[in-house]
């Protein structure tokens, strides 16, 4: 198997891009699979689709990073750093991603999660950052970004005891956003992406920036940049067609470009 059969990229007629993990077994993060995937980002953020799903297998989503390359803090000078860049290009990519988790997103295949807009999980999905259970912490955006989506306490209960959170729970604490039933999660998330790529894409993506730079900023600081973000808004294409169709046919009925 090539490297690029490790991340594979189907872009459909319905605007939204599939990226499949493809490491047999396990969907191991390996560095190859991250560098991998990084470059899949990289082209979906220079040539955007109108949405995007990240899925994995049927079992396993992604079983986390590929221990044999752990070693000792020089090995995790390496993989940590190889992991920030990956999944900070995922979440980067100026478009609604969504996260279609069937089975185990676990250790790194949470983060990858995480690192997503929006997480659909099937009824067998199980999520959890286990690396606790190796003697040490997660090193792929764990530590910040699962606190972010269900809090402090939660966070540090889970990473702290390295248990597993099934489908049920995860909806409840809001690690995922959706659950569905196991064989429906493809179609599910593939309509929804396909909703969304027929939207008002620029705008989605000004949207998208506002809500995660104001995460990592003041108040003040957030809406200063929503405030600039607003007038940007006004600039796209879509603005002009979506305010003619609300005071001509009323809300809901514009037919947006993505421009």
């Amino acid at each position: 198997m090539s490297d690029a059969d490790l991340v594979l990229v189907e872009r459909g007629n319905d605007g939204v891009a599939v990226v499949t993990l493809n490491n047999p077994k396990v969907n191991a993060l390996s560095l190859a699979v991250l560098s991998r995937l990084g470059e899949v980002a990289a082209d979906l953020t220079a040539n955007p689709p109108g949405a995007v799903v990240i899925t994995g297998g049927e079992r396993i989503f992604a079983a986390g990073a590929n221990i044999a390359e752990f070693g000792g803090p020089d090995e995790a000078k390496v993989i940590g750093p190889a992991f920030h860049r990956t999944l900070d290009a995922v979440a980067a990519i100026p478009r609604f991603v969504i996260a279609a988790v069937s089975g185990y997103a676990l250790g790194g295949g949470c983060e990858l999660a995480l690192a997503c807009d929006y997480r659909i999980a099937s009824e067998k999905a199980v999520f959890g950052q286990p690396e606790i259970l190796l003697g040490i912490i997660p090193g792929g955006g764990g530590t910040q970004r699962l606190p972010r989506v269900v809090g402090p306490s939660r966070a540090k209960e889970m990473m702290i005891t390295g248990r597993q959170v099934k489908a049920d729970e995860a909806f409840r604490i809001g690690l995922a956003d959706e659950v569905v039933a196991h064989e429906s999660l493809t179609e599910r998330a593939r309509t929804l992406a396909a909703e969304i790529a027929r939207g008002a894409l620029v705008s989605q993506s000004l949207a998208k920036r506002a809500v995660d730079e104001g995460m990592s900023s003041t108040l003040a600081d957030g809406l200063l940049l929503e405030r600039d973000l607003f007038v940007e808004s006004f600039r796209s294409h879509d603005s002009q067609i979506g305010v003619k169709s609300f005071l001509e046919s009323g809300p809901g009925k514009a037919q947006f470009t993505g421009r």
